[in-house]
């Protein structure tokens, strides 16, 4: 199971950014993509998770309002739309797979290496 997050960069507040997962390697057990964050010295936060099978949604209140997240037809690639963008959504932003439908990080087993994003004042 590979996941491979992409799309981060830098942006003004108020700005916008598309966030890709790609995966590879599941099986039918792995079928929710969650997305997390970790800022500097700060502890990881859940942001949203998707099943992929149906498309249904979760989001954090951090989420709401600002940010989508969509796969696509085949269900291989995850995208996490960020808008209306703040300083305080600067953070790594990664994707990882779950065999059941959570936003708890521990019921993630496995992880992309997370894609940088800054949003500047």
């Amino acid at each position: 199971v590979q996941l491979q997050a992409s799309g981060g960069g830098l942006v003004q507040a108020g700005g916008s950014l598309i966030l890709s997962c790609s995966t590879s390697g599941f099986t039918l057990d792995y079928f929710a993509i969650g997305w997390f964050r970790q800022a500097p010295t700060k502890g990881r936060e859940a942001v949203a998770y998707i099943i992929k099978s149906v498309g249904r949604t979760y989001y954090t209140d951090l989420a709401k309002d600002r940010f989508t997240v969509s796969r696509d037809a085949a269900g291989t690639t995850v995208y996490l739309q960020l808008a209306s963008l703040k300083p305080e959504d600067t953070a790594v932003y990664y994707c990882a797979a779950s065999n059941i439908a959570s936003i708890n990080e521990d019921d993630y087993h496995y992880w992309g290496q997370g894609t940088q994003v800054t949003v500047s004042s």
